[in-house]
C-alpha cells in the first residue's frame, strides 16, 4: 500500500516535534501542545519538515489528511506566534474591564457577568468596548471567543452586542407607521 498526498508542514529551529503513538507533541518558545491523531495518517519528520500522508484516495482519507495537516500547522503556528480574537462591544453602558484574570462585562443586565479566564488564554482590555484574547491554541481562542460574544450577540435593529472585530452585521428596518 503506498501512501498518497504528502504536503510538508514547514517546522521552525525553535520548535520541537514528537510523534508518538497515536498522537503529537509540538513544544516552542509560547508553550507545548499535545494533539491526538488518527492512527490512519502517517506523520514523519524530516529536514525540519513534518509532512502528513493517506493510505488510500478514499474521500475519508482526504479530508482526515487535510484535518491532521491543517493541525499539526495550527499547533506550530501557535507555539511559534501564538493566535489572538479580537471583539468589540456596542451599545450605551456596554463596557469591559480586566480584574484580575476575570473579565468583568456590562451588558445591560441587572448583575455584571464574570469570565474566568481558562488555562492558556490571557484576556486583554485595551479600551472598554474592546477584548483582545490571547493564547497559543487556536481552537481554544475560538471557543473562548464565541462564548463571550453568545453572552449579548448583536441584534439587527440597533446592532448593539458584542461582535467579532470587522464583522458585519445585517441591519433589519423598524416598524413603519
Amino acid at each position: 500500500m503506498s501512501r498518497i498526498g504528502r504536503k510538508p508542514v514547514p517546522v521552525p529551529d525553535a520548535v520541537s516535534v514528537e510523534i508518538g503513538e497515536g498522537g503529537i507533541a509540538v513544544k516552542g518558545p509560547k508553550g507545548e501542545l499535545r494533539q491526538v491523531l488518527s492512527p490512519e495518517m502517517k506523520i514523519e519528520q524530516e529536514d525540519g519538515n513534518v509532512t502528513v500522508s493517506r493510505p488510500t484516495n478514499r474521500g475519508e482519507h482526504r479530508a482526515l489528511h487535510g484535518l491532521t495537516r491543517s493541525l499539526i500547522a495550527n499547533m506550530v503556528e501557535g507555539v511559534t506566534d501564538g493566535f489572538e480574537k479580537r471583539l468589540e462591544i456596542q451599545g450605551v453602558g456596554y463596557r469591559a474591564a480586566l480584574k484580575g484574570k476575570k473579565l468583568e462585562l456590562a451588558l445591560g443586565y441587572s448583575h455584571p457577568v464574570a469570565i474566568e479566564a481558562p488555562e492558556g488564554i490571557d484576556f486583554e482590555v485595551p479600551q472598554p468596548t474592546e477584548i483582545i484574547i490571547k493564547g497559543i491554541d487556536k481552537q481554544l481562542v475560538g471557543q473562548v471567543a464565541a462564548d463571550i460574544r453568545k453572552r449579548r450577540p448583536p441584534e439587527p435593529y440597533k446592532g448593539k452586542g458584542i461582535r467579532y472585530k470587522d464583522e458585519q452585521v445585517l441591519r433589519k428596518v423598524g416598524k413603519r407607521a
